[in-house]
């Protein structure tokens, strides 16, 4: 079997998990990105996904959908590239330091916050680029930016606000790429060591049964991140001046005391469908890329 193979030298055994992660990222973000461009439009408040579509289509036409498709795949080439890739590092190291026994799930956490965080790093340029190139078509003619691809972007926004501005509101990323990545990676870890081994669930049933796990922890652990970043985003100073929130901590406390920790969560079913599906996505591409190396014996 592939797996009693000697294990080839050089450099790929170490890229292979930053390779398969960014590839199955990209072949998710393709077969996602129409949904994804329908969500921006409606939190820039063009209507419903239902008008949303409609007006698309008759205006711009279906290529609109893949509006910004390019920045996309940036983005999953880096920030997927590597978050999943180090969450495949850290945990085998850790693995390796547990004697190789399955690894506890606080620790499958801590390997996913990290991971998210590093991801979140590499992936903020490109995330910019994605928004501004979506969210260009909903601006007056005089205000659009007309970029032509990610790089043309990126290399617009470094020309005309310079080298740091890549990075603008980097911070309420990674914290909430942490807490995504918390939740998507550690649950499809564990949820593949339970459905495999203790309900004896088949290899097919067991990657959509852990997907599907993974893609509500995704969106349960970062939707209250999500919401206090919406809320910071959009607030407007009352008739002094003043703002609600000082921050983000100053918004989460408050939150907290007006309507229980179960404010954070208003909104939840139409967070999970934006987010949920790309994780599923993401991990069924990744299994099948994982076989066909095993196939071709790489």
């Amino acid at each position: 079997m592939g797996e009693n193979k000697p294990k080839s030298a050089g450099v790929w055994p170490t890229v292979k998990p930053f390779v398969n992660g960014g590839a199955s990222g990209m072949l998710a973000t393709c077969v996602i990105q129409p949904i994804d461009m329908i969500k921006v439009r409606i939190q820039l408040g063009q209507g419903s996904a239902v008008q949303v579509t409609s007006n698309m289509l008759k205006n711009e036409g279906v290529a609109a959908f893949y509006k910004g498709l390019s920045a996309g795949l940036l983005r999953q080439a880096t920030y997927t590239t590597a978050r999943l890739g180090s969450f495949r590092v850290l945990t085998k190291k850790a693995q390796e330091a547990n004697e190789g026994k399955p690894l506890p799930l606080y620790q499958k956490a801590l390997c996913g916050l990290t991971a998210g965080a590093i991801g979140a790093c590499v992936g903020s340029p490109a995330d910019l680029a994605l928004i501004r190139m979506q969210a260009d078509a909903t601006l007056p003619v005089a205000q659009r930016r007309n970029y032509t691809n990610a790089f043309h972007a990126l290399y617009r926004i470094v020309a005309d606000e310079g080298v740091l501005s890549l990075w603008k509101g980097a911070g309420p990323t990674v914290v909430r790429a942490m807490a995504l990545n918390m939740g998507m990676l550690a649950s499809y870890d564990q949820s593949v060591e339970f459905f495999r081994d203790s309900l004896g669930l088949g290899e097919t049933s067991t990657i959509i049964g852990a997907s599907t796990v993974s893609g509500f922890f995704a969106s349960a652990c970062s939707l209250p991140f999500d919401y206090v970043k919406t809320q910071i985003q959009k607030m407007q100073p009352d008739a002094e001046g003043k703002y609600p929130y000082t921050g983000s901590l100053d918004c989460a406390v408050k939150t907290m005391k007006s309507g229980g920790p179960f404010k954070f969560y208003t909104g939840f079913p139409v967070y999970c469908v934006r987010i949920a599906p790309h994780v599923m996505m993401t991990w069924i591409f990744l299994n099948q890329i994982q076989k066909l190396e095993k196939t071709i014996g790489l």
